[in-house]
């Protein structure tokens, strides 16, 4: 980061992209607070008043209380008393202007200065990763337990989520994902109040978030029993996974992967309808560094954290997916998700 704002000729970053000002404070209400940073003298956490209290039981740096976080910042560096960098992945046009008026410089811009520190999970990452991705699990198991023809695919997200709430998470992942029958073949079929039929396939795709780390998990399963075809798709779908599973190692590509997952599905003549990428980082955000993808040349490293979601969606009939979190060892990868995902029809 020092190298950055020298390169940048800046004596100061202003970090105001949530994430990361929860990555170097703690700070549980990021979009309300910034933290400045300033090589030599350190990271100080700028929030108001409301977050007194919060900030004091949380938060790992120096906090400042301020009526007006860009305030702060103008009142330290306007003058000629520095020059400020801004992430310029996250500040807003209007804040950029107003920033350059009131200090008489123009920012530096950075780019992601962020994404590498993130990338590499530390051990405390993963245990918080780990045990979001143990609330997922339970969560599965209790929505198995009511998935039944005519409960609506609503109910089974709420199950999902009072389930990770009940059991210590913080919140759901992301809009919790329940598509049943020709609904599946929406990849992003958020739940519905459509109800559950007999014969059809049903994609959960949830996950719970736990001191701010993000789970990710996709199991598939039927109502009853389906057609030849639709446990065609299936077992071709889990073939490929576990497959890019074994391929996920350090010094592998996310390219390298993904194509794993689609050569599996291109000899069972499906690779046309797989039409996302493999899979993709989580942490403080779901969707983050690495990606597994036709186009990422990222090598993989230890630390890291992935998903592999390999899936096949045909319109008008039905969809599934398969989706494991992963984390990058030594040695090759360990699983977090432990849902069976053998075919199950409730």
């Amino acid at each position: 980061m020092a190298r950055s704002l020298e390169t940048a000729g800046a004596d100061a970053l202003l970090v105001t992209k949530p994430a990361n000002v929860r990555y170097l404070s703690r700070f549980s209400a990021p979009d309300d607070g910034a933290v400045l940073v300033v090589p030599g003298v350190g990271a100080t956490l700028l929030t108001d008043s409301r977050y007194a209290a919060q900030a004091a039981d949380e938060v790992g740096i120096p906090v400042e209380i301020v009526a007006g976080i860009d305030d702060a910042v103008v009142a330290r560096l306007a003058g000629g008393r520095g020059r400020l960098a801004v992430e310029g992945d996250h500040v807003t046009v209007s804040r950029y202007r107003s920033l350059a008026e009131r200090l008489g410089h123009e920012p530096a811009l950075l780019g992601a200065v962020f994404s590498e520190l993130r990338v590499i999970k530390s051990e405390s990452e993963l245990a918080a990763l780990r045990r979001a991705a143990h609330l997922t699990d339970l969560a599965f198991t209790a929505a198995t337990e009511v998935m039944a023809p005519g409960v609506s695919e609503v109910t089974v997200a709420l199950v999902l989520e009072r389930t990770m709430r009940q059991h210590g998470a913080d919140g759901p992942a992301f809009s919790t994902i329940v598509a049943s029958g020709v609904r599946g073949a929406m990849p992003h079929g958020v739940a519905s109040n459509k109800p559950l039929a007999a014969g059809e396939l049903v994609t959960l795709d949830f996950g719970a978030v736990v001191d701010g780390y993000h789970a990710d998990m996709t199991r598939t399963v039927a109502i009853g029993q389906v057609g030849a075809e639709e446990r065609r798709m299936y077992d071709a779908v889990l073939e490929a996974q576990e497959a890019a599973l074994g391929a996920v190692a350090p010094g592998r590509t996310g390219r390298e992967v993904d194509q794993v997952a689609r050569d599996v599905l291109a000899k069972h003549g499906l690779e046309q309808q797989f039409t996302h990428s493999l899979g993709h980082g989580t942490g403080l955000v779901i969707h983050e560094e690495p990606r597994l993808s036709q186009k990422s040349d990222t090598v993989l490293r230890p630390g890291m954290v992935v998903t592999v979601e390999p899936g096949v969606y045909r319109a008008g009939f039905t969809g599934l997916r398969i989706e494991d979190l992963v984390v990058v060892t030594e040695s090759g990868s360990e699983v977090l998700s432990k849902s069976p995902k053998a075919f199950l029809a409730l």
